[in-house]
């Protein structure tokens, strides 16, 4: 029979032993099956606003709605967007005929031109037959001045028609309309006042629940400023291990979740990708020197590093974003590994009943 002395010495060495076997068993554990509770199920939230200013004429959804991609959420008020694309119609339309009377006036000056060139046309042959006539002495100085001063006029008045027939051509532009730079002009206003038309209508981007509507009809919605939250119905589990955890983990690597909504449920998954960094290993670009970390601590805390986990099977409801849950990797193939890890996500599983 042991002494009160040997039984308090089995149960010091098989406290101890215990306490090493648990010891190695974490450290191990924390390599080739880590798990973490810090995981959360995120989703991507878009604030819709609306890309022009306006009243609002309709809202065709309410909060917590499930909407589709192009479904019609809520339009603004089109009167005043209507009437500016009417205006830019009526602009388009004044350049046109202003062209339109710009070829009737170049057509007219043309003619013009014509009967100008052949004025000059016998006021150089009369100069010339005057000249002639100058070396034979039977006209007079004077009257061969004059005639030269004539055709000199005319050439003059050939020049100055051909020059306004240039200048009216300048106003006038290109005939083909698609090359008319005022056209062009006048085509871009209307082109920018139909855009703003149809963004009266605000529409879904994306599959997913609308969340903190803030619209009804009469509410002034500006430009750039969010009126209501799309969340999207793609979930996606991030999970923050530390860094040595993540040694042998790549993607693909199998895992299994945990939600806290849903206890005693375990889900299969895997790891889709792991994040670059983290905000504390970003530089910031200031101007500023460096501030090098100060510890006091022998061994610091491990730094933890995100990784990116999607479910393999459907959950049986959708949950909202910033839910959390607890993630299982399988870093091991091993049947040892894959035993001890599926007994430790199924008794986390478990005690989501309690807590």
């Amino acid at each position: 029979m042991m002494t009160p002395e040997q039984k308090f010495a089995r149960w010091v060495r098989v406290s101890f032993a215990s306490f090493l076997l648990m010891f190695v068993y974490f450290i191990v554990a924390d390599i080739w099956i880590p798990l973490t509770p810090d995981s959360t199920v995120m989703r991507v939230v878009t604030p819709v606003s609306p890309r022009v200013s306006g009243y609002v004429a309709a809202v065709h959804v309410h909060n917590n709605s499930q909407v589709k991609k192009g479904d019609l959420l809520f339009e603004l008020d089109d009167t005043p967007f209507r009437n500016k694309v009417e205006a830019a119609q009526i602009a388009l339309e004044q350049a046109r005929l202003s062209n339109e009377q710009l070829d009737a006036q170049i057509a007219a000056v043309q003619a013009n031109l014509k009967t100008a060139v052949l004025t000059a046309r016998n006021d150089k042959v009369t100069f010339d037959r005057y000249q002639k006539l100058s070396t034979l002495q039977n006209v007079s100085q004077a009257d061969l001045d004059k005639v030269r001063t004539t055709w000199q006029s005319s050439e003059q008045s050939v020049s100055s028609i051909q020059a306004n027939i240039q200048n009216l051509r300048i106003q006038r532009g290109e005939r083909e309309e698609h090359r008319n730079v005022t056209l062009q002009k006048y085509r871009n206003a209307l082109d920018d006042a139909e855009l703003n038309l149809g963004w009266t209508k605000v529409y879904a981007l994306a599959d997913g629940t609308v969340s903190n509507l803030q619209l009804s009809p009469g509410f002034y919605a500006s430009s750039g400023s969010a009126a209501l939250a799309l969340v999207n119905n793609q979930t996606d589990i991030v999970a923050d291990f530390r860094e040595k955890s993540l040694r042998h983990t790549h993607q693909g690597t199998d895992a299994a979740v945990v939600f806290d909504a849903f206890p005693g449920h375990v889900f299969r998954a895997h790891v889709t990708s792991s994040d670059a960094g983290i905000l504390a290993g970003q530089e910031a670009v200031n101007g500023q020197l460096s501030e090098p970390e100060t510890s006091n601590r022998w061994v610091r805390d491990a730094q933890r590093m995100r990784i990116h986990v999607t479910l393999d099977e459907t959950l049986p409801k959708h949950l909202p974003t910033g839910a959390r849950a607890t993630v299982q990797l399988y870093n091991s193939e091993g049947p040892f590994a894959r035993f001890f890890s599926g007994m430790q996500i199924h008794l986390v599983s478990l005690l989501h009943y309690v807590y």
